[in-house]
């Protein structure tokens, strides 16, 4: 007769135990899924960690030029960190001596005109890109993103000859004036690349709806995709002023008086005067780059919001 206790021996288990597809399973697979965590834990502390740094050492010219700003000539002389007295007399002097006015509302017209046209032009171009059917459709597309790879130096020649051309042609004159400044980069590859895979994205029924209505495609774009347009709008007006606003070589190119040259030209030109105030050089580099800075922190929601949209549509 077999007591309980050898049967429990034999058996190699208690009554009270669990199989070992219950009860040993749970070792084997909490020990994986733990170094799963950590490790994902540890790569999410080495991303932030990367981005950390990387955003301090894109930060690190700014802080040092708004620094540098409010110092005395002294302090700069001195490398200091830190400027015993915020010195505001920097900006007025690099305002009223670089003549800063003229040139910052060139830049604003320049720009503003700039940013329209471009708009106005890449949202035309790309409509019939994304919502209408027609033979080599695809293939101007094609072309159009090829010249994304021409660097815009490459273009320089052409469009100065170009302009020239149409200056002594018109009866507006290109050359120191705005439209030099302004007609050759309303064109936009990627601005109607951009706005082409946003409205590739709307929905169908949306046209259909609009055609039973009665409505065409110039009552569809402007009252219906128009008003959907924009995050990437936005975006477009972004990239648009930026690069309107930063761009040095070409109105060095087309420009040779100060009447309609934009205030990067201007701070070039002040800092070769300003020689070692360099104080006086940094508060016109902050000046110039305020703006920029301000439409970014009002529209950067909506500028992030058109590049994800835009990006994910096919």
């Amino acid at each position: 007769m077999v007591t309980e206790e050898e049967g429990r021996v034999r058996g190699g288990t208690g009554g009270d135990e669990l199989p070992s597809e219950l009860g040993g399973g749970r070792g084997t697979t909490a020990g994986p899924a733990t170094r799963t965590a950590a490790k994902g834990r540890l790569a999410s502390a080495l991303t932030y960690g990367g981005l950390a740094v990387a955003g301090v050492v894109a930060a690190f010219p700014f802080v040092w030029m708004l620094l540098t700003s409010f110092m005395t000539r002294g302090e700069t002389l001195r490398y200091v960190y830190l400027p015993a007295t915020l010195e505001w007399r920097n900006y007025v002097r690099a305002w009223s001596e670089a003549n800063f006015a003229l040139y910052f509302s060139n830049s604003l017209m320049i720009a503003v005109v700039q940013v329209g046209g471009t708009l106005l032009f890449s949202l035309m171009a790309a409509y019939p890109l994304a919502r209408m059917q027609f033979r080599g459709r695809e293939t101007i597309f094609l072309i159009i993103l090829a010249t994304l790879m021409v660097p815009e130096t490459a273009t320089m020649v052409p469009n100065f000859l170009t302009v020239s051309w149409l200056h002594s042609h018109s009866a507006i004159p290109w050359l120191n004036n705005w439209p030099a400044l302004t007609v050759p980069f309303m064109a936009s590859a990627f601005s109607i690349f951009l706005l082409r895979q946003f409205m590739r994205g709307l929905p169908g029924e949306l046209w259909e709806a609009a055609r039973i209505d009665g409505a065409g495609h110039v009552r569809f774009l402007f009252q219906i995709a128009l008003p959907l347009c924009r995050a990437p709008l936005l975006t477009v007006g972004m990239f648009t002023f930026i690069g309107s606003w930063n761009a040095l070589g070409w109105p060095l190119l087309v420009t040779s008086r100060p009447t309609w040259r934009p205030i990067s030209v201007a701070l070039l030109r002040f800092v070769e005067e300003a020689g070692a105030e360099t104080q006086l050089q940094m508060a016109g580099a902050v000046i110039a780059t305020v703006p920029v800075l301000l439409l970014y922190a009002l529209i950067q929601k909506e500028f992030t919001a058109g590049i994800s949209v835009s990006g994910l549509k096919g």
